[in-house]
């Protein structure tokens, strides 16, 4: 979608207010400088109150006023919670659990992707939606329902399961494939029909792994093909309007979806983020989530669909942004590639599960911090619109599957301290730390752009990928992978000889015993003039072309090597064989760093950001730079130019007031 300005607004929910409150929240919405809300996304039951009888009155006063106040609307399909009388009619519909159980309605999302009378219930709404409002001049996109996944994404039913053999007839044509991708013949679960094949429901032990991850891939293509009948209907009847459905990228909180398949299916890349509000550094995992979707955009610019300006509602603890953090969170996602801001929800509810989230109208009104906050975020998105359309330039690349997530998150693997999510937050902050921007990237896809390429956790791995990552390594790349990568196919299958598998030749090791420790042991591991700590995790490795670049002090692998570099080709591989330590972890990646040639940048204080979007079109160039520090920072800046937010003039060095952002466009 081509953004002639950056989009600022929210989810609105007027029907749940009174109407006489709708022309306060127009003059509001000028004063703020909204520009787009998202709008019927929950509205089924008002829109259909009874099969096939539609009451759009309300709807269209609604964008005839956002119309006749400039406020674009991001319309959705409102198909994530469908109405009471459908599930009287369609129980059937309503999800069942690995247990078995049937879930009610009184929530939302409760819903089975493979059920055919939800599938005729949203063609029908849909249809009419689009055929009533697709010339609306207030339309800006259409919304298709509402954080596929979130909360429930799996269904065990047995319509779920007719729906599952048919997925598996189509991968694998027939019984003696499959039955040899799943290994079914440990523990004697061989198949001798089709019609013996259930969803994978609990059993009395570890179920059979490879059911287990066809079954996540199953889940993901039923919940698309959900999201394709709508937006196929869309494109056709409402042809040009771009079609999106909201992600949510953050590991923590959606990992039923492979949005790397997502990605392709959307006309615009839209997410959800919410910080993790206890962690000491949200900041970074916000940067994160937005590097990662930016990634799954294919590097062009998506949009923020929901963030919060406070507290949300539905944490242990819901700890409120401090003051300036609204800001400065919404303007992150801004620098690494969101052409807008738009948060959960405008006006905070009365009543209701999310009663508690906050707003941007928040129930202490106009006269609090959050409503001047919010006005002064408009103004500055105001001031920024020259850089919509633009995109990031990246330093590096991390490589994420959420197959091989999918995978590694099953029972029995040889430590529950080692998770996938965990090593991904722990590489990328270190480079966060180093000031390098990143790109997420898939295990097979091309990475000769990046001088630096780091595998935090890839326990599956092709054979494709494995080729694909030596070739990178050997064409001069620099590659980082850690522990437990490269261990089993797309089956879940382990690769013939010694671990890691398909890693095995561009690491220069093998890998003959995991060697995981107990809880809270430690090993240190030594190596030129530094002593690092590691814990979770150690192995037995064994060198064939690498070098030890660290070893083993003591421990269950005492005198072996710990982290290793291999050169291959024009490049090198390194290896980390334990969980490093925070700043021991910053070591190795120094190294790394140094060995691609990437710049040290120690002159920029810990804690501040520093990125860089630029237009290949026109060749500007706009440095953003975020200070989530209590100190002003001092930052060199390439040259000179005009920081948009002040005004002011800028040469070589700009000064950032603690918790500020500053956006410097360069002179050419």
């Amino acid at each position: 979608m081509t953004v002639k300005r950056l989009a600022f607004g929210g989810d609105y929910n007027p029907e749940q207010w009174p109407e006489e409150v709708w022309a306060e929240d127009m003059a509001l919405m000028r004063e703020a400088g909204v520009t787009m809300v998202s709008v019927g996304i929950f509205s089924w039951a008002l829109l259909e109150p009874s099969p096939g009888v539609f009451e759009f009155g309300w709807l269209d006063r609604l964008l005839t006023l956002l119309q006749e106040n400039g406020i674009k609307a991001d319309l959705g399909t409102p198909t994530v919670v469908p109405p009471a009388w459908f599930y009287q009619a369609h129980p059937e519909a309503l999800p069942v659990t690995k247990d078995g159980q049937r879930l009610e309605f009184g929530g939302r999302a409760a819903i089975c992707h493979s059920s055919d009378a939800y599938h005729e219930a949203v063609t029908r709404i849909t249809t009419a939606l689009a055929e009533r409002y697709r010339d609306h001049p207030a339309l800006a996109m259409w919304h298709v329902h509402n954080e596929y996944g979130a909360p429930v994404s799996s269904c065990y039913c047995d319509a779920s399961a007719a729906h599952f053999r048919r997925w598996l007839r189509d991968r694998y044509r027939t019984l003696d494939a499959l039955n040899d991708a799943w290994g079914t013949l440990f523990w004697g679960q061989r198949y001798t029909d089709w019609e013996q094949i259930r969803t994978p429901r609990r059993t009395p032990t570890a179920g059979n792994p490879g059911q287990q991850l066809d079954f996540a891939r199953f889940t993901n293509d039923a919940m698309l093909a959900s999201f394709r009948l709508e937006r196929d209907i869309l494109h056709r009847l409402s042809p040009g309007t771009p079609v999106t459905t909201n992600f949510m990228t953050a590991l923590s909180q959606c990992g039923s979806v492979d949005y790397w398949t997502w990605g392709r299916e959307v006309d615009l890349v839209t997410n959800d983020h919410y910080l993790v509000s206890e962690a000491e550094r949200t900041h970074v995992n916000l940067s994160m989530s937005a590097d990662l979707t930016r990634s799954v955009a294919g590097g062009d610019p998506w949009l923020i669909l929901e963030h919060s300006t406070g507290a949300v509602n539905w944490q242990t603890r819901n700890i409120a942004k401090r003051p300036g953090e609204l800001g400065r969170n919404s303007l992150a996602h801004v620098a690494r590639g969101s052409d807008g801001a738009m948060f959960f929800q405008w006006r905070a509810s009365r009543y209701g599960a999310e009663k508690f989230h906050s707003a941007m109208l928040p129930h202490a009104g106009t006269d609090s911090r959050i409503w001047r906050e919010v006005k002064r975020l408009g103004a500055d998105l105001a001031a920024l619109a020259e850089v919509a359309g633009s995109r990031v330039q990246a330093d590096a690349a991390v490589v994420w599957d959420w197959e091989s997530w999918w995978a590694q998150g099953l029972e029995w693997r040889p430590s529950e301290d080692h998770t996938a999510d965990e090593r991904a937050d722990a590489f990328y902050e270190a480079l966060f730390d180093r000031h390098l921007t990143v790109d997420f990237v898939h295990s097979e896809a091309d990475l000769t752009a990046y001088p630096l390429v780091v595998v935090p956790a890839l326990y599956l791995a092709t054979e494709a990928a494995g080729a694909n990552l030596t070739r990178y390594v050997e064409q001069g790349g620099t590659l980082v992978v850690s522990y437990f990568s490269g261990i089993v196919d797309e089956h879940d299958t382990i690769h013939p000889g010694p671990h890691p598998g398909v890693l095995r030749d561009v690491l220069g090791l093998t890998v003959e015993e995991f060697l995981p420790l107990r809880a809270g042991e430690k090993v240190a591991v030594e190596g030129g003039n530094a002593t690092l700590t590691g814990d979770v995790w150690a192995e037995d490795v064994k060198l064939h072309g690498a070098e030890a670049v660290w070893r083993y002090a003591d421990g269950p692998a005492v005198g072996g090597p710990a982290v290793t570099r291999h050169a291959l080709g024009e490049g090198a591989a390194w290896y980390v064989s334990t969980r490093l330590a925070p700043a021991a972890l910053e070591q190795v990646l120094a190294l790394a760093a140094s060995d691609a040639r990437l710049p040290e940048r120690a002159e920029l204080p810990r804690d501040v950001e520093v990125v860089l979007r630029a237009d290949a079109e026109t060749g500007r160039r706009w440095v953003f730079v975020l200070n989530h520090s209590a100190h002003e920072a001092k930052v060199p800046v390439d040259g000179a130019g005009d920081e948009l937010l002040t005004g002011d003039r800028v040469a070589s060095r700009l000064a950032v007031p603690a918790g500020e952002v500053r956006v410097v466009r360069l002179d050419p």
